[in-house]
């Protein structure tokens, strides 16, 4: 599916059904350096359980044009301006990583936009180490790599795929290598220079659940649980959802996990 915002195609997957503007709908975000195709263990199952499942190539990623955009703040400006395009606000609102930044303050800024928010592998602040974003601005094969290793966890170096034949990791670092010159650098340098506003949290107003992989060495569970306490000391319905065992790309990690979870937090 597309749509065109400012003259610039936006490609969205859709789960393989037309969307029919009489269900929830869900717009799921993705991380840095990737593209909707992260989603693709999710949309389908949300298409076909009762949900309008949109998951988003943010401008320059993926299949959708425009210009990169560089900062977190933009982007979910850019993300208010989807939603309305779409017509299906209030939308449930699911990021990984990246995207969870994105909506949390999605969810602060616009909460007329935003019914609940999702949020896997998430973290106040996403530092990220400048020989990382040194690679990824020469273009390195270096940030895949090093992003792959960190973002999947120990079970996934090992064996095990929830998809027959498959090579989860070199799956993923394959996801990263076709990002188009630049994606990378840009989408790591807005995560570090990220710094979520004082009152972030006493501006939500939707519930909003939170999973958190074990095993996730890039937003470890103990930033996820400084998300937590942040929003519940602001008043808001926080559901936690460990993922035991699980790594940082828990989308193709443990997908039936994800799965149940997305469906719980909808349906809540």
């Amino acid at each position: 599916m597309q749509i065109e915002i400012d003259g610039n195609v936006v490609q969205i997957a859709t789960g393989g059904v037309t969307p029919t503007g009489q269900r929830p709908s869900v717009l799921l975000v993705h991380g840095a350096g990737g593209d909707r195709s992260v989603w693709q263990l999710q949309t389908r199952f949300l298409a076909h359980h009762g949900f309008d499942a949109f998951a988003v190539d943010l401008p320059g990623h993926g299949l959708s044009g425009g210009e990169l955009i560089s900062d977190i703040g933009s982007m979910v400006e850019w993300l208010a301006r989807v939603i309305g395009a779409l017509e299906v606000g209030p939308a449930h609102v699911v990021g990984h990583s990246m995207g969870s930044l994105m909506t949390l303050e999605l969810a602060a800024n616009h909460p007329d936009l935003v019914r609940s928010a999702v949020l896997l592998g998430s973290a106040a602040s996403m530092p990220v180490h400048p020989a990382l974003i040194e690679s990824a601005e020469n273009n390195t094969l270096l940030a895949p790599q090093l992003m792959t290793a960190w973002g999947y966890g120990t079970r996934s170096h090992v064996a095990g795929n929830p998809t027959p034949g498959m090579w989860m990791v070199g799956g993923g670092q394959a996801l990263l290598e076709r990002a188009s010159s630049g994606v990378i650098a840009n989408d790591l340098k807005a995560c570090n220079e990220y710094i979520a506003p004082d009152e972030l949290a006493a501006h939500v107003t939707c519930p909003v659940t939170v999973l958190v992989g074990s095993d996730d060495r890039m937003t470890p569970p103990k930033a996820g649980a400084a998300v937590i306490a942040s929003l519940e000391a602001a008043g808001v319905q926080v559901t936690k959802v460990p993922l035991p065992g699980v790594g940082h790309t828990m989308m193709s990690e443990a997908p039936a996990l994800v799965r149940s979870a997305l469906e719980a937090a909808l349906n809540a």
